[in-house]
């Protein structure tokens, strides 16, 4: 038996109703800290159903890693806690952890965006390589994770059936957390996108993933296009020496805060008031709540600090600080 704690039952009935209404990945999360909250209990002799102030806080003491990932996982505890309550086990549900800025996404210059995109555009794939197509198709995919802030999984996912040429509007089906959303395109960039899938034969092939190894039902992996991303930061000179801890560094992500701080600047130019252009920004990328929007947009105090202190002041209600002292 995987859980050996006094709450085993429990925890197979919580899973249990968890899987039916959770996506794989967030239900093998739940799993996993779950599995570690249940050893923590058995390794602390719990022999009756219920769960003190005390052992609470012994546990959050003990978990580690950055101040998101704990937070995350006291959240799913507090869930489980809550449903044991529910059912009249007496239990302490803690506050959750106040989350750190401790997360520096990295920003590429216009200088580097453009060696990005010249690399791309330009460099000549060996006749080893096992796509013939990708030499087409990378590009394409850059300016498409440029140009809409679209994560890697969510580009490489579009079918042709997802796309809506006449429009500019991409269907996003395969997101994070299964948020479907519409992502409307520039019109330069429908254009450009037009001639791609008339190039590569795509137009009229509603199944056809639009980014296509030899089998145009099968699209480019995640991997695929990390690597080629490496690549182009490897022959353009792009790295982050010196790295600190929780920075990210140049990686193919950072395409999407170059967007969303670009986008942020824009509408702060065309003088839309931030508590307008914020929550349509967040929105558009896909995010859960605000405070997604907020990490891509607080690392650039020095370079926009009266952007930064705007938002901060917009956000300042929204997100009520929880401390909890170890």
């Amino acid at each position: 038996m995987e859980f050996k704690s006094i709450f085993y039952q429990e925890i197979i009935d919580f899973l249990g109703i968890r899987k039916v209404s959770m996506a794989k990945s967030t239900y093998d999360h739940d799993r996993h800290y779950l599995t570690k909250f249940d050893q923590y209990l058995a390794e602390n002799k719990v022999l009756v159903k219920e769960i003190s102030e005390d052992l609470i806080i012994g546990w959050v003491s003990l978990l580690e890693g950055k101040s998101s990932s704990i937070a995350n996982e006291v959240i799913v505890i507090r869930i489980f806690l809550t449903y044991l309550s529910s059912a009249g086990i007496n239990v302490f549900i803690p506050p959750v952890p106040k989350v750190s800025e401790d997360y520096i996404p990295y920003i590429f210059t216009d200088d580097e965006l453009s060696r990005i995109f010249s690399f791309a555009d330009n460099v000549k794939m060996t006749k080893s390589q096992p796509n013939p197509y990708i030499q087409l198709e990378y590009p394409m995919m850059l300016r498409l994770m440029y140009g809409c802030g679209l994560r890697v999984g969510e580009t490489l996912a579009l079918q042709m059936k997802h796309i809506d040429l006449s429009g500019g509007i991409l269907t996003l089906v395969v997101t994070k957390r299964n948020k479907e959303r519409l992502v409307p395109m520039k019109l330069s960039l429908t254009q450009i996108l037009y001639k791609y899938c008339l190039a590569m034969g795509l137009l009229g092939e509603s199944e056809a993933y639009l980014f296509p190894t030899t089998n145009k039902f099968e699209h480019v992996s995640n991997k695929t296009a990390l690597h080629h991303f490496e690549y182009t930061l490897k022959n353009t000179g792009i790295r982050l020496p010196n790295r600190k801890k929780h920075e990210r560094g140049p990686c193919l992500h950072c395409l999407r805060h170059v967007f969303a701080l670009k986008s942020f600047i824009n509408a702060e130019k065309a003088g839309r008031r931030i508590d307008d252009s914020i929550p349509y920004l967040s929105l558009y990328l896909g995010h859960n709540s605000l405070q997604g929007t907020e990490t891509y947009l607080k690392f650039n105090s020095e370079l926009f600090p009266d952007s930064v202190q705007m938002f901060g002041e917009y956000t300042a209600d929204i997100f009520p600080e929880v401390y909890y002292e170890k």
